[in-house]
């Protein structure tokens, strides 16, 4: 897999990405750069967080009227927001190059490398599936008989009986949560700033968490802290913190990964 993605690179005369050592403090400067991109193009970047909130809501919808799907819905989210947060890439990418503040280039930003973007869907596409029928399958091992109304269920799951149900379902969750962040944390930008093939980009994003554990459980953790804060204050929070992790993103594939001696333009 990594001999296939090293070919096509070398086709293409872009090298293997290599991925770099962060400190742990690195996500929280991350963060502050992503808010100065927030600052410099903010209706842009608050279109992009009212998207967000919309999935909020239909997160909402779904764990109210039917809880069992709420981890593969939660997956949905976090599968959705890298796709969903290349139109921010994309403004971080021009406030780093001191171009305009536009909306309408970050919608189509996508094309950019439509074939290799549509492969990483697909992969990531294979996780969701793979983590919703997961999570359907530990409810019916658990319910055998009829599943709780949402009112007994929240309260069965705090019984100490339950707490095996919990162990599982968490802990299968932090595993397709792990690979699904792994594949995530710098591939897409890779793929629309290089023009990299999906392979590499994947691999080389899995490097860079591979390289810095610390730094990315405090990354990930800053991620989750961010999009419960966005939940508990009834969405109203994702328009403003999914958008400032959307830009800080680009910061960590910029500090992640090695850059290239000249980094090939994208193609408009």
């Amino acid at each position: 897999m990594s001999q296939s993605g090293n070919a096509a690179n070398e086709e293409e005369g872009l090298p293997f990405p290599r991925p770099r050592n962060v400190s742990v403090g690195a996500p929280l400067r991350w963060l502050v750069r992503g808010f100065d991109d927030f600052r410099s193009c903010p209706v842009p970047s608050l279109f992009y967080g009212f998207c967000f909130a919309g999935m909020g809501l239909l997160m909402t919808f779904v764990f109210e009227h039917a809880y069992e799907y709420a981890m593969a819905v939660t997956s949905g989210f976090l599968l959705l927001g890298p796709f969903l947060a290349m139109g921010l890439y994309e403004i971080s990418r021009r406030h780093e190059r001191g171009e305009g503040c536009s909306l309408a280039p970050t919608l189509t930003v996508w094309r950019r490398n439509a074939g290799n973007i549509g492969i990483f869907a697909v992969v990531l596409g294979i996780v969701f599936i793979v983590w919703a029928r997961a999570s359907l399958v530990i409810f019916a091992l658990f319910y055998t008989s009829e599943m709780p109304n949402l009112s007994g269920f929240l309260k069965q799951l705090l019984v100490v009986d339950n707490l095996e149900f919990l162990a599982i379902y968490t802990g299968i969750g932090l595993i397709f949560a792990t690979v699904a962040f792994a594949f995530s944390v710098a591939s897409l930008p890779l793929m629309l700033d290089r023009n990299q093939d999906a392979v590499s980009s994947m691999l080389g994003s899995v490097g860079a968490l591979l390289h810095n554990p610390a730094a990315m459980i405090v990354w990930a953790t800053l991620i989750v802290g961010c999009t419960a804060i966005g939940f508990l204050t009834f969405h109203l929070g994702l328009v403003i913190l999914m958008p400032l992790v959307g830009h800080a993103t680009w910061h960590a594939y910029r500090d992640l990964i090695e850059p290239l001696e000249t980094t090939p333009r994208p193609r408009d």
